[in-house]
């Protein structure tokens, strides 16, 4: 019998005119997500009300202040209510200022949770970028959010699917902006901080590749020269550092490489080259990790689906999946 203390995972509900509240209640009615972790969710009660009644789960909503309240056990649900909007006010599907402020202070309350003690890590929901602009929230999304709370700089985002972990140099750029911020030193900075938090996660010695940008990793020149004059040096910079680093390697098949166990992590140059090759491998289950905080947070990778909020369509796999990585990765994090 496993006596391990279950770690605590604060869930915030998102937006609350999106699917958030929805695959946050079904990833509950799993009874193996109680044998991984105690949940707690961030919500309003109305709005959790209204979702199980359109869902048809065979849950109950207990309401706690803190974690010491909470019962944990499956078919209930243990819950932090904000009463900070009602569900009759909210339509599924629309950008609302006020289901964009709602959906912040949830996440404001799942910090204190984290603060004060009360939950070990965060597993997010999905919240709607234009709906926070409309509240007036000075964060475009969740990552800045969190950073900001907890006062932290420059947090870093990794994918996880099955065994594949990916790091990406630039995120929300355009392909051209991007590819300027393809910099010797950039990459060798990232290396450092990449290969640091690989070890946070209990990942010693990582091998890292980092993807090449060009086709056949730029063939000497031929393709373009970032690999040579870019990427090599940041390479061997990092591997006189003693980071067990490789590159640049094909793009076009270092991520099958690192899903086959070559690589324990693989450095993305840009956005969708690292998102297209994780979620080819499973959409549904490719997590979105930040690392670089005081507390691990893990989330859905997708959107607030207004196209199916409310009609008991969405899936609560991904839910499931940034659950059960939370509660894996609160054991060991930073430890």
């Amino acid at each position: 019998m496993n006596t391990e203390k279950k770690k605590k995972i604060v869930i915030p509900i998102g937006d609350p005119a999106g699917i958030g509240p929805e695959i946050a209640v079904k990833a509950l009615s799993h009874p193996e997500v109680y044998e991984l972790c105690d949940p707690i969710l961030v919500g309003e009660k109305t709005v959790l009300e209204k979702t199980i009644a359109f869902t048809g789960l065979a849950v109950q909503l207990h309401e706690i202040h803190n974690a010491q309240e909470g019962i944990y056990r499956h078919g209930v649900i243990d819950y932090r209510n904000l009463d900070n909007i009602q569900a009759d006010e909210i339509v599924f599907g629309e950008i609302q200022g006020r289901a964009g402020r709602a959906a912040y202070e949830f996440i404001e309350e799942a910090v204190h949770f984290l603060k004060t003690g009360q939950a070990d890590a965060i597993a997010t929901t999905c919240i709607q970028k234009e709906a926070l602009k409309a509240a007036d929230v000075p964060y475009i999304g969740h990552t800045e959010i969190l950073s900001g709370l907890l006062e932290t700089e420059d947090p870093m985002t990794m994918f996880q699917v099955r065994n594949l972990k990916v790091f990406f140099l630039t995120r929300h750029l355009s392909l051209q902006g991007a590819v300027n911020q393809v910099k010797e030193e950039r990459i060798f900075r990232f290396l450092v901080r990449c290969h640091q938090a690989l070890g946070e996660l209990g990942v010693q010695n990582a091998r890292i590749a980092v993807a090449a940008l060009n086709p056949h990793g730029g063939e000497h020149g031929l393709f373009g020269m970032e690999e040579a004059e870019e990427i090599v040096p940041a390479v061997e910079h990092a591997k006189e550092q003693g980071i067990c680093a490789f590159g640049p390697v094909p793009a076009d098949s270092v991520f099958y490489q690192a899903l086959r166990g070559k690589y324990d992590a693989v450095i993305s140059l840009y956005h969708d080259q690292g998102h297209i090759a994780t979620k080819m491998v499973d959409f549904e289950r490719t997590i979105s990790v930040t690392l670089g905080m005081p507390y691990i947070r893990t989330s859905v990778d997708h959107g607030t689906a207004f196209d199916i909020a409310g009609k008991n369509l969405a899936s609560e796999i991904s839910m499931c999946e940034a659950i059960r990585l939370a509660a894996e990765y609160a054991k060991i994090y930073r430890t």
